[in-house]
């Protein structure tokens, strides 16, 4: 029988081979909502009102590193599959004016625009001013979140291995 001190969000998937993934999946679900509510109210307080989580995600990754970038390239970086999701959410970034698309061959290359450049600026001072100040009065160790980011990238790795496993089930 499980521990019963565990803190998970559906106690019939724990294992008693694994019963600390079902918290690491728990704390997961906690950690992707309250960043996706963060990164949303963030863009809204930047001054950027209804965009979703992904339309933000892909706005940042158009601007790293100032240069342009495919459809393709966008996907795999956010390790988003379905390219209907990028695309649409290019579209709409193109409407409001953030990114623009130049044609190279059969793809197109998306850069941010002025605009949008200014947006992620204005989005990275708010950032700043909540949540970076935040972490560094609580004394949070900035080699131990680098630590944690680690970890979560390789715990990335297996949920994907997992998820192409159970596919050829």
């Amino acid at each position: 029988m499980a521990d019963k001190t565990r803190i998970v969000s559906s106690s019939h998937l724990v294992s008693e081979r694994a019963a600390e993934l079902s918290e690491l999946e728990f704390a997961l679900i906690l950690s992707g909502n309250a960043f996706n509510r963060w990164m949303v109210r963030c863009m809204r307080a930047a001054g950027m009102p209804d965009v979703s989580v992904l339309d933000i995600l892909v706005l940042h990754n158009v601007n790293s590193r100032e240069r342009e970038k495919s459809l393709s390239e966008v996907c795999f970086v956010l390790n988003v599959e379905d390219s209907h999701l990028v695309n649409y959410s290019l579209k709409k970034l193109r409407k409001l004016g953030l990114v623009e698309g130049v044609k190279r061959g059969k793809e197109v290359h998306y850069a941010t625009t002025k605009e949008g450049r200014e947006m992620c600026e204005k989005y990275r001072q708010v950032r700043e001013d909540c949540l970076i100040e935040t972490f560094q009065r609580l004394g949070v160790n900035s080699e131990e979140v680098g630590d944690v980011a680690k970890t979560l990238r390789a715990i990335s790795g297996v949920y994907d291995q997992a998820s192409r496993a159970a596919s050829a089930m």
